[in-house]
C-alpha cells in the first residue's frame, strides 16, 4: 500500500481502536494480577510473544536477522523492556487503572526531553514546551491527589507507573539511536527475547508465582500475548508504514482517556475532579508535544 500524506478516515479509525486497546490493556493487567504474580505474568507474556513472533517469522520465511553489531543496543532495549513491564504490572497491584493511565501514557513527554539532548534536530519548540508543562502538571496533580474511592491509590504504585513511562521513553530512544537501522519487528524480538528470561528469573523474588488462578486470568494472559503484543504490534507497524509518524503519534493522547474511561466502566473506579483535571492536562499536553512542527527546526 502506498504511503499517505495525511491520516484518512480508515487510518483514524484504526488509530482510535489501537488507542482504545492500549487503554483497555490496563484493565486486563489489573484483572490478571489477581491470578498471577505481576512479574511472573510479564515474563510469561514476553515468552508467549516471542513464540508468536517466531511463528510469524517462520510463516513469512523471514530470518530473525539479529546481528552481533546490535548486541549492546539489543541487550539494552530488552533490559529496559523488562524493567518497564516489571514496574507497570507491579504498579497495578498498588494503584488504580485511572491513575496509571494518566501517568504511564506521558511517555512522549519524557521522550521529548531525552530527544532534545540526544537526537540532533529534535529540539523542543515553544509549543512543545507548553505541552510538556501541561503534561507534567497533570502528572503532578495525579500523584499528589490521594483521594478517590473505588480502588486503592498508593503513592508507590504511582511512582512505579512513572518509572515505567521513563523506561518506555528509553526504549524509544534506543530504537531511534542504537537500532535505527533494524526493522521494528526485529527490534521487538530483541525486546521480548531479552526481557523474558530477566522477568522469569526475577519473578520468584517478588512472592508466590501463582495467586488465586482462574480461567479468566489465563484468558487475559492469552489476550495480552496474542492481541496486545502480537496483533497490536502488527497494527502499529502497518499504520507507521503508510501514515506520517508525527500524525500517528498525535493520537497517543487518546490512550489515557480510554484508560481512565475503562477503569471507571469495568472496575468502578471513581474519578473525582482532580483526576479529571490531570487527565485533561496530560491529554492536551501530549497533543501539543506530538503536534507536527510547521517550520523546520534549527539544529
Amino acid at each position: 500500500m502506498d504511503k499517505r500524506a495525511t491520516v484518512d478516515a480508515a487510518g483514524a479509525t484504526a488509530l482510535i481502536l489501537f488507542s482504545a486497546l492500549l487503554g483497555f490493556n490496563q484493565v486486563i493487567i489489573r484483572v490478571v494480577n489477581e491470578g498471577l504474580q505481576p512479574v511472573f505474568f510479564a515474563g510469561l507474556r514476553s515468552l508467549g510473544a516471542l513464540i508468536c513472533l517466531s511463528l510469524w517469522f517462520a510463516l513469512r520465511r523471514r530470518p530473525f536477522g539479529l546481528k552481533r553489531d546490535n548486541l549492546s543496543a539489543g541487550l539494552l532495549i530488552g533490559s529496559l523492556f523488562a524493567f518497564e513491564f516489571m514496574m507497570l504490572f507491579t504498579a497495578l497491584d498498588f494503584t488504580t487503572v485511572t491513575r496509571v493511565s494518566v501517568i504511564f501514557y506521558t511517555m512522549p513527554l519524557w521522550l521529548a526531553l531525552m530527544a532534545h539532548f540526544a537526537i540532533p534536530g529534535e529540539r523542543i519548540t515553544r509549543i512543545k514546551a507548553c505541552g510538556q508543562v501541561m503534561a507534567f502538571a497533570g502528572v503532578a496533580i495525579a500523584i499528589v491527589w490521594r483521594g478517590g474511592g473505588g480502588g486503592q491509590a498508593g503513592l508507590f504504585g504511582d511512582l512505579l507507573a512513572l518509572g515505567a513511562a521513563v523506561m518506555w521513553a528509553g526504549i524509544a530512544l534506543v530504537a531511534r539511536t542504537g537500532l535505527q537501522d533494524v526493522a521494528p519487528d526485529r527490534q521487538l524480538i530483541w525486546q521480548v527475547g531479552v526481557s523474558a528470561p530477566i522477568l522469569l528469573l526475577a519473578a520468584p523474588f517478588f512472592g508466590p508465582l501463582v495467586r488465586e488462578l482462574e480461567p479468566v486470568h489465563l484468558w487475559g494472559l492469552l489476550f495480552q500475548i496474542v492481541v496486545v503484543v502480537t496483533f497490536g504490534f502488527a497494527l502499529w507497524l502497518w499504520l507507521l508504514s503508510i501514515y506520517p509518524a508525527a500524525s500517528v503519534a498525535s493520537f497517543s493522547f487518546l490512550s489515557p482517556i480510554f484508560g481512565v474511561f475503562f477503569g471507571w466502566l469495568f472496575l468502578e473506579e471513581s474519578l473525582g475532579a482532580p483526576i479529571i483535571l490531570a487527565l485533561a492536562l496530560v491529554s492536551v499536553g501530549l497533543f501539543l508535544i506530538n503536534r507536527p512542527s510547521q517550520v523546520p527546526q534549527k539544529v
